[in-house]
């Protein structure tokens, strides 16, 4: 169940940039599965990937051939993750690329593969290898909705996002998709995640700018706490806005591209949270009044990740006990718990580490209904503060992962 998931907005084409979908049988027969972004000559590539340091080969081999030479087309399967499968992992990796760059008549190493799937199983590297014709020829700039939807596992929606600027006259797009519903507690970007544009910019100041906003938007969402094997997010400026090339991020055109691409990227973000498994609802958790920002960071994640606070939160459970128990095992140096303040949904749930004298259960019924929740905890301490989005634990999370591979 998608928590106020909005459908699939209008893309429209990204000047260097064509898509192209096909179906392999991967996992399932009639489905999407297989996905190829062509790149055009000169675009600056820039990603962040998953700290697992069982990461797949997918992600290793990515991580080289992006270290070596500009990228000009992004292969992606899923169905099948190709992670914990050794060195015939990255040799099967290297197989579809090669297969891909022959077609195309490119240096393998200018393709970029991506995995997402069930872990610990031999990639099919012939089902992929027989798709990538049907994908090229599907090759177009408006297949934007079809790679969401091929790019799916277990989410019920594409998720894509879309965003228009202008600054001295001209005019910039950002548009980008994501994937994931479980396995989320990113640790870097998350899931997998494409987000492309015309800008100009240098592959230096685009790595920034990603690492930047990555820890704003895919590096604050938990569903369940698990860093997959596979994360990886790409962002791709194919300089055809015709703008001269960004070389600084202290540029004013840079920080003008930061403020659109923080907003494609913190919408992707929601959408996996909001599309989470099982998820019956959409919780931000703010913590406010920490002497270090790593203070309110990990109140937050710890809060977001307590299975106690989370069945409570699908449950409407006024339990507002667990919420402060959370506090107090979090490991704030210096702690003082007559000092914190929670509020739900605007309700002052608690002051002076008790609950409030206006408090009454009503009011917290109230405040845990919705099916977007609002957790606010002032620890009193300082002035940093920090944000995670999260989801409730429902007995769909239970069902979808224990038969995720029936």
């Amino acid at each position: 169940m998608a928590v106020g998931l909005h459908e699939f907005p209008l893309i429209p084409e990204i000047k260097g940039v064509r898509i192209g979908v096909a179906e392999a049988g991967i996992k399932k027969p009639n489905k999407k599965d297989v996905v190829i972004f062509e790149l055009c000559e000169g675009a600056s590539v820039a990603g962040a990937f998953t700290q697992n340091a069982f990461c797949a080969a997918p992600v290793r081999l990515c991580q080289k051939h992006l270290a070596t030479t500009n990228a000009r087309y992004l292969l992606i399967n899923t169905g099948n993750a190709n992670a914990g499968t050794g060195k015939s992992g990255v040799e099967n990796a290297l197989k579809t690329c090669v297969a891909l760059s022959s077609q195309v008549e490119m240096d393998f190493e200018a393709v970029l593969p991506f995995s997402t799937g069930v872990i610990g199983e031999p990639l099919p590297v012939e089902k992929i290898v027989a798709a990538i014709p049907t994908a090229l020829a599907n090759l177009s700039g408006d297949n934007w909705r079809s790679a969401g939807l091929g790019i799916m596992t277990t989410d019920t929606l594409p998720k894509g996002s879309v965003r228009t600027f202008n600054f001295d006259g001209r005019t910039y797009s950002i548009a980008g998709i994501s994937k994931g519903a479980g396995m989320i507690r990113p640790n870097m970007a998350t899931m997998l995640g494409y987000v492309c544009s015309d800008i100009a910019m240098s592959v230096d100041v685009l790595q920034s700018v990603l690492k930047d906003v990555v820890n704003k938007s895919f590096n604050r969402i938990t569903v369940d706490s698990d860093t997959s094997t596979n994360d990886s997010c790409i962002a791709v400026a194919t300089g055809l806005a015709g703008n001269e090339i960004v070389t600084s991020v202290d540029d004013p055109l840079a920080q003008a591209f930061l403020v659109a691409f923080t907003e494609v990227m913190q919408e992707l973000a929601h959408a996996i949270v909001r599309d989470g498994e099982g998820a019956t609802k959409f919780v931000t958790v703010e913590v406010v009044g920490a002497l270090k920002i790593e203070d309110s960071t990990k109140v937050a994640f710890e809060i977001a990740h307590s299975p106690l606070v989370k069945t409570a939160l699908f449950a409407s459970d006024p339990n507002w006990g667990r919420i402060l128990a959370v506090v107090g095992r979090a490991g704030v140096e210096d702690l003082d718990v007559d000092r914190v303040q929670l509020h739900i949904n605007g309700f002052e749930i608690a002051r002076d580490g008790c609950r409030s004298p206006d408090y009454l259960e009503e009011h917290g019924k109230q405040a845990m209904e919705p099916e977007e929740i609002h957790i606010r905890l002032d620890l009193g301490m300082g002035q940093q503060s920090d944000i995670v989005w999260t989801t409730d634990f429902s007995h769909e999370y239970v069902t979808i992962n224990a038969e995720y591979r029936t």
